[in-house]
C-alpha cells in the first residue's frame, strides 16, 4: 500500500475498483468525484456510482489501496509501515 495515495488527496483522481463483496462494481473505475469515511463517489461512463470502503481494494494513480476507513481530513494522519 503507497503511503503518497493514503496521504494524498483521492478526489479528481482515477481509481478501479479491483475487488468488492459487490461483485456489480469490481471492476468498475472512473474519477473520484467525493469521498466520506465510509465511501467513495465516482464518476464512470454509465454515471455516478457510490462505492463501500469497507471491503474493497482500489488502485488509485496505479498503487493498491485497501482497509482505509477514513474521512480525507484523517487519512493524512495515518501511519502506514
Amino acid at each position: 500500500m503507497g503511503t503518497q495515495v493514503i496521504h494524498a488527496e483521492w478526489i479528481g483522481k482515477h481509481v478501479r475498483v479491483t475487488k468488492a463483496a459487490n461483485p456489480n462494481i469490481q471492476g468498475m473505475e472512473g474519477t473520484v468525484v467525493d469521498e466520506t469515511q465510509n465511501t467513495i463517489t465516482v464518476e464512470t461512463t454509465k454515471g455516478v456510482k457510490r462505492v463501500p470502503k469497507h471491503g474493497s481494494v482500489f488502485e488509485i494513480n496505479g498503487e493498491t489501496v485497501k482497509g482505509v476507513l477514513a474521512s480525507p481530513e484523517d487519512r493524512i494522519r495515518i501511519k502506514v509501515n
